[in-house]
């Protein structure tokens, strides 16, 4: 095992664990708020995996948590609108801490690969994973300001 299996490892055990617990147990607003939180966790860890491993397949599974994750929590919040209307999830410390998480790994993960192709591809995932649960995060706790509810 090596640094970036175990920080996959760690990443993946204690994030993750949190996250679905969250999700199976617990108000509806903290549920919304898990679901978002385990794809921004599960995204650096399987590009963690990648790295450490050295299979470079991995960081498309990567590619494909961060385009899908918050499009699946916007999905649960246009479906949800009514419900967290009356109570929405204000999570802004999570989702800047995950954000944060995923920005160090992938710039940890830039560095040791070094430029070229990978290098690009690791800091479209970063952009796609830390803007994508922002944007999540912001639709779950009451949308933008200036767009209505549709």
């Amino acid at each position: 095992m090596n640094g970036w299996t175990l920080a996959a490892t760690v990443g993946l055990a204690g994030g993750l664990g949190a996250a679905l617990w969250g999700v199976a147990t617990g108000p509806l607003r903290r549920r919304v708020v898990a679901q978002n939180l385990s794809t921004a966790l599960a995204c650096p860890g399987m590009l963690l995996l990648a790295q450490g491993y050295g299979r470079p397949a991995y960081v498309d599974v990567g590619l494909v948590l961060a385009l899908l994750g918050p499009v699946g929590t916007l999905v649960f919040a246009r479906l949800l609108s009514d419900e967290l209307a009356e109570d929405p999830p204000r999570a802004w410390g999570l989702t800047w801490t995950a954000a944060g998480l995923g920005a160090v790994a992938v710039i940890a993960l830039c560095a040791a690969t070094g430029p070229g192709r990978a290098m690009v591809k690791l800091l479209v995932v970063g952009a796609l994973l830390v803007g994508g649960n922002v944007m999540a995060s912001r639709a779950l706790s009451g949308g933008f300001r200036g767009v209505r509810r549709g």
